[in-house]
């Protein structure tokens, strides 16, 4: 394996398609491992009068029935807010919640146990949308804004208004791994938690509360997981607090997993969101004034609802610059389960309704979609600039209209236009589209205090390496990058460097793996460490070379006089004289991002180090009769600074890309009258498949001309999550087929996702209005 930036393979490739790569629920179990089975409620919102358990307690291999009397310390796992009560006491709020939790022998045993516990309800009345939570007005919070300018009257002075609304779906974080975590409690009290978490200090934080005890006296790791994808950062916590519960009362191992089923019908999803708007602009399409409501479901708790609809408000502008904004968002309190993060943390959502706006605009003028876009780009060289957010933060460093230049180019967009012009006069019953979309996406946590990472670094006297960082793996390449890093910095071989579990006892204090930043903030952090110890490394090496302290290199496994390959000696040899010198070959990295700050009560501040760009151009055709509709071609091109590697950042934008296309095309949530889910397996709930991949699919990164005026790691960017929103263009494609069937059209209503049923609803909706 080499160290190079482009070519060097996820470090868990082999393991992955061997077999051999271990997840949490695959470790070798110790020794009396117990498992835990629920209690599920029937009912989406009732008072709890009775339960009883000694049914179920009397059943051979049953250890316990846990209820929230059973919790030592804080009964609640609430990340932000503490209204999430990890066993109910007297009410359940959504359908599907545990009252209880059985602990027996093996996973049959709780089970069958789990269905004689007797519990009676008294039903209350359930809100089981965001429509009856708006209606009855049941909100989390008091209202969020954003703003700048005079929004209303800018509008009121505005040559052309127009105002809408858009309903748009949630998501299944659909994970190969179901959340699994298990723990035990050492001869020494202390409380091992193994995770299949993105977030191992909360965990550990949670665990703690739950069993009243200090965070020293609980370790959580994580080894890898399955996927995450925002999934398993709040989350998982639940599921880790319950094992701690179970161990900790029952003095035995404890493992969770859960089934397929049962981790959908228990589990939040990407936020629904509800928008109205109204926009003001002029016979040229350039936006004057915009006024939108934003409504999040956040589901029967908190979560992480409000900084996903915050996220949302300042990323309606997407990467288009109106003078008059104001944004105000409200979380919907509902009876299904707690919405939580998923790539994007509500950017996508806020994105989508400033497209549909931007579609609107066109088609009321007649005016092709990608004009309007292209106007409205952020601007600094425009005059007056138009380079400012909403939330007074600027837009530096903008390539997008080169970008989209490129790709316009690139992907023959003009010419292809006029071809599918041209098919669709031919065609009745299948009409195609194509679509070009920007992306705009801000690089950072939204919470400032999140915005830091630490490592530790040790170099044996043998001059093998161990490093530990923050950061969790799943799947993502984190540890492939970090592990770049760190070859770069000590110029070393990957083999050299044996990457350690991500464990809250060599790294406290952790941030989430999540906001696109891993690689930015435990990169940062590790370069750190690796600086520190080449800077006690070097007075060593600069004697035993006799040469100057700052003319040492680091390179290929070995230290030398910089430009004199004849000069060097084996990195081993080095760090075994530095042993023998008594000099320290360990070391603490620390990072934390500089130049942010946030006001959520204002609604603004500088909440992003930097903006990641993109587009896509997507090509569609669509059957009039079924609604059904075929993904011809997609052209991406993405900018991720200067990659730090590769294969890793493709690899994200065609995964990234794909789920956003899941979200705005197939994948549908379902919910019954009673607030069940009834899209809860593979057989009712759609994700895409390589079916609905096109084969001709082209991904290309951004050549950026001028270097970054950020200090980001190596040049690069955040790649996570900015390519999800890459999708959009598939669906403003659909929309362009969908139109077609009805030339000339002003408006064109598409629902989201945009499933056959809501295609063909949209068309027969144009051609009753002919």
């Amino acid at each position: 394996m080499s160290g190079n930036k482009a070519t060097m393979l996820h470090e868990s490739a082999i393991g992955h398609v061997t077999g051999r790569a271990a997840y949490t629920d695959e470790v070798h179990p110790p020794l009396g491992m117990v498992e835990l089975h629920p209690v599920l409620s029937p009912h989406a919102h009732a008072r709890i009068t009775r339960i009883d358990s000694a049914a179920a307690q009397n059943q051979h291999g049953v250890l316990a029935v846990l209820t929230a009397a059973d919790v030592p310390g804080v009964n609640n796992t609430g990340p932000i807010l503490r209204d999430e009560p990890l066993l109910p006491v007297d009410q359940v709020c959504h359908h599907s919640q545990p009252v209880a939790w059985v602990v027996a022998e093996t996973p049959a045993v709780a089970r069958a146990a789990a269905a004689l516990v007797a519990v009676d309800y008294e039903p209350l009345p359930a809100c089981l949308s965001t429509a009856e939570a708006i209606e009855q007005e049941q909100f989390f919070l008091p209202p969020a804004q954003v703003a700048r300018g005079d929004a209303g009257t800018a509008l009121d002075a505005a040559p052309l208004r127009l105002s809408g609304e858009l309903a748009i779906g949630g998501q299944d974080h659909f994970y190969l791994e179901t959340q699994a975590s298990w723990v035990q409690v050492d001869s020494e009290g202390i409380v091992q938690v193994l995770s299949s978490t993105q977030h191992p200090t909360e965990t550990q934080i949670i665990v703690a509360r739950v069993l009243g005890l200090p965070s020293n006296r609980v370790v959580c790791r994580s080894l890898r997981m399955g996927g995450g994808f925002g999934g398993k950062e709040t989350q998982a916590n639940p599921y880790a607090a319950i094992a701690a519960l179970a161990a900790w009362r029952c003095g035995r191992p404890v493992r969770i997993k859960l089934l397929r089923e049962l981790d959908m019908q228990l589990t939040g999803k990407r936020h629904p969101f509800h928008a109205r708007y109204e926009v003001g602009f002029d016979a040229e399409g350039m936006l004057q004034a915009l006024k939108v409501q934003l409504y999040a479901d956040g589901g029967w708790s908190c979560d992480l609802s409000p900084p996903v609809l915050m996220r949302a408000m300042v990323h309606v502008d997407n990467a288009y610059y109106c003078p008059h904004v104001h944004i105000e968002g409200r979380i919907c309190r509902t009876n299904l389960p707690s919405n939580t993060a998923f790539r994007g943390f509500g950017g996508p959502q806020g994105m989508l309704v400033g497209e549909e706006i931007i579609d609107r605009i066109a088609r009321h003028l007649q005016l092709p979609a990608e004009q309007i876009r292209e106007r409205n780009f952020y601007s600094a060289s425009a005059q007056p600039p138009r380079n400012t957010t909403p939330y007074h933060q600027p837009v530096v460093d903008n390539v997008i209209a080169d970008l989209w230049a490129q790709l316009k180019a690139s992907s023959e967009y003009d010419r292809r236009r006029e071809q599918i012009a041209q098919f669709n006069d031919g065609s009745a019953r299948r009409k195609r589209g194509i679509a070009i979309t920007p992306v705009k996406f801000g690089i950072s946590f939204n919470k400032t205090e999140y915005n830091q990472a630490g490592a530790l670094l040790h170099i044996y006297a043998d001059g093998s390496i161990q490093l530990n960082h923050g950061g969790t793996e799943m799947g993502q390449g984190l540890h492939t990058k970090i592990l770049g890093v760190a070859t770069r910095v000590l110029g070393v071989s990957p083999k050299r460097i044996q990457l350690m579990t991500t464990s809250t006892d060599k790294v406290p204090n952790t941030s989430a793996t999540a906001a696109s930043s891993g690689s930015d903030l435990n990169g940062q952090a590790v370069k750190a460490a690796c600086l520190t110890l080449l800077e006690r490394l070097r007075p060593i090496a600069a004697k035993r070379l006799n040469c100057a302290v700052d003319q040492v290199a680091f390179v290929d496994d070995c230290v030398q006089v910089a430009g004199d390959a004849k000069r060097q000696l084996p990195f081993a040899e080095l760090t075994a004289a530095a042993y023998a010198a008594r000099i320290s070959l360990s070391a603490t990295g620390y990072y934390r991002t500089p130049g942010l700050h946030w006001d959520p009560k204002a609604g603004r501040g500088h909440p992003f180090y930097y903006f990641a760009y993109g587009a896509a151009v997507s090509e569609v055709e669509v059957c009039g009769y079924s609604g059904v509709h075929r993904l011809l071609r997609c052209d991406l091109l993405h900018d991720v600074g200067d990659s730090l590697n590769e294969i890793i950042d493709r690899g994200q934008i065609e995964g990234g890309f794909v789920q956003g296309l899941g979200w705005l095309t197939c994948e549908e949530l379902r919910w019954g009258a009673q607030g069940q889910l009834l899209t809860n397996a593979p057989s009712t709930y759609k994700i895409p498949t390589v079916g609905e991949v096109p084969t001709a699919f082209q991904v290309d990164l951004y050549r950026r001309q001028a270097d970054p005026s950020t200090d980001v790691i190596f040049g690069s960017k955040g790649v996570g999550e900015p390519p999800l929103m890459l999708a959009i263009s598939v669906r403003e494609a659909i929309r362009e087929a969908v139109a077609a069937f009805a030339p000339g059209a002003s408006q064109v209503d598409l629902g989201a996702p945009a499933t056959p049923e809501a295609i063909y609803t949209a068309i027969a909706r144009l051609r009753a209005r002919r």
